[in-house]
């Protein structure tokens, strides 16, 4: 709430409490708090960072108790992206949340709303997020992919590498939500196929939480963050 005063002509903005304006300052003392209140002793150092922006993302340090991931995570995954690999995602609220300035030449990749998905998926009676997974196999192999929304699409995918379509070099995977969310990324973390992953376990996920995945993996780093 502000209060706006007028003198002679001239507007005056008094702000009715003080508050942290600088970016750089926020962002630092930001992830101190995340630090200071997560326990992130189990991750080696490049996984902490990432959990770090992962619960920036969503403000609950308590997930980091659930997240699960493979050794070469973050390696395969940086490599991945250093090399200019695709970026799949599964919602265009994901792709929108990739700071691309962040990235090299990597392309950001939604087929969600392309031309067909939507009959797609009434043909094959399943999610259109589910449909327009299949649009990605010419494509993924050493891909990178984020899941933050449906269930549904992290079932397919794991469906299609069962079925013999090419790896991704590591999947985060993140959907929400109340049915298949837990049970998708159970089946992720099971490692039944070799996949590099960051997962968090459970219901809680989100278009936001998958979109810090990625710029927290990025060859760039943006000042104040880490």
């Amino acid at each position: 709430m502000t209060i706006i005063i007028i003198t002679m002509g001239i507007h005056t903005i008094t702000p009715m409490t003080d508050y942290l304006r600088d970016p750089a300052a926020i962002y630092a003392q930001s992830f101190a708090t995340v630090r200071a209140e997560a326990d992130l002793k189990r991750f080696p150092e490049d996984l902490a960072n990432v959990v770090v922006r992962l619960i920036h993302a969503c403000g609950m340090p308590e997930i980091a108790a659930d997240i699960a991931y493979t050794e070469n995570a973050v390696s395969r995954a940086r490599q991945a992206l250093n090399e200019g690999a695709p970026i799949f995602v599964d919602a265009t609220m994901v792709g929108a949340g990739i700071i691309r300035n962040k990235l090299k030449c990597s392309e950001v990749i939604c087929t969600l709303n392309d031309p067909g998905v939507a009959d797609d998926a009434k043909a094959e009676k399943t999610t259109r997020s589910a449909a327009a997974i299949s649009r990605w196999t010419p494509r993924l192999a050493g891909a990178v992919v984020a899941i933050g929304n449906a269930p549904t699409a992290l079932f397919r995918l794991l469906e299609l590498i069962a079925d013999g379509a090419p790896k991704p070099a590591i999947v985060l995977g993140f959907p929400v939500g109340f049915v298949g969310a837990a049970e998708s990324k159970e089946l992720l973390a099971a490692d039944q196929h070799g996949l590099d992953f960051i997962t968090l376990k459970g219901r809680i996920g989100g278009s936001a939480i998958a979109a810090a995945a990625v710029n927290a993996l990025a060859p760039t780093q943006i000042v104040g963050q880490p």
